[in-house]
């Protein structure tokens, strides 16, 4: 599986440290159904080759098409879903801008440093319209061959690349994605609290309570943010849990249940079948 989903957060290292950087080539639904919402430390491109699909960006989603290319900067709060009946090929680069440079030169100053924290935006978005489409895909696509091949001195056409497709992004001056807001930084909150608590028999009203709102608008306010109830969030989120486990250690099905808080074991074979298409213990064969 590409994202440990029993954090919100992610944390998975991608790429040998002295080189963070990673390339996926992923399908949904083919390899997971979604991939949930979460954010991580590092800058994460999804570049979509085949079919569509959809993608969140914040609490906003937008069909996602072949060619799309979407930029997720550090922090940024991200999903992936199939669109009915549709499937979505997509290569997925994940990288530390510290791969790009860090010895507090200029580029740091101005650009890499600001990119991490926050305070320099991106599209978040480039579609084959947008005026800088053809050289920033093209790229991607050089990262991908240079990933693809490994001869000698490719790390450097990585980071050639990705600085060049930067360079691009920064240069039309579209700051599309919002910056962090009141309602971002409470559903972060409210998705940290899920990571460690979700085994638990969680209610509305205790999540309603990490962000100090009734039940009521709390469940109204999640909707909004994630286009999901709660209920349905924490159940997909328990077994998204329970998958990672399947496929990462030797434990019981009945033992995983339990520790994703399904207390019911023909329940959660029922639901996990309903969302993965499979049996937990086709998955594991799987």
């Amino acid at each position: 599986m590409m994202h440990n989903q029993a954090s919100l957060q992610e944390t998975k290292q991608h790429g040998a440290v002295r080189f963070p950087f990673n390339l996926y080539p992923c399908t949904i639904p083919g390899d997971f159904p979604q991939v949930a919402l979460h954010w991580q430390e590092s800058m994460e491109l999804v570049f979509v080759k085949r079919g569509a699909g959809l993608v969140q960006v914040g609490a906003a989603s937008c069909p996602a098409y072949q060619g799309d290319i979407f930029i997720f900067t550090p922090g940024t709060l991200h999903a992936l879903r199939q669109a009915e009946g549709q499937h979505m090929e997509y290569e997925n680069i994940i990288f530390e801008l510290e791969l790009l440079g860090g010895a507090e030169d200029l580029c740091a100053e101005k650009y890499l440093l600001p990119l991490q924290s926050g305070r320099l935006l991106l599209p978040a978005r480039l579609t084959p319209n947008d005026l800088c489409y053809l050289q920033a895909a093209a790229c991607l696509r050089e990262v991908e061959e240079a990933n693809r091949a490994k001869l000698p001195g490719y790390e450097l056409l990585v980071k050639g690349a990705l600085l060049r497709f930067l360079s691009l992004l920064i240069a039309q001056g579209k700051q599309q994605l919002p910056a962090e807001t009141a309602d971002t930084q409470r559903l972060k909150a409210v998705l940290q609290w899920i990571s460690v608590h979700y085994a638990e028999g969680l209610r509305v009203a205790d999540a309603a309570g990490v962000c100090s709102f009734s039940s009521s608008h709390f469940m109204r306010w999640f909707r909004q943010m994630t286009g999901q109830s709660f209920v349905a969030f924490l159940n997909e989120y328990r077994l998204n849990a329970a998958a990672e486990a399947l496929h990462a250690t030797d434990e019981t099905v009945l033992t995983i249940a339990s520790r994703c808080g399904f207390e019911n074991l023909s329940y959660f074979n029922r639901a996990f079948k309903a969302h993965f298409g499979m049996t937990p213990r086709e998955y594991r064969k799987k």
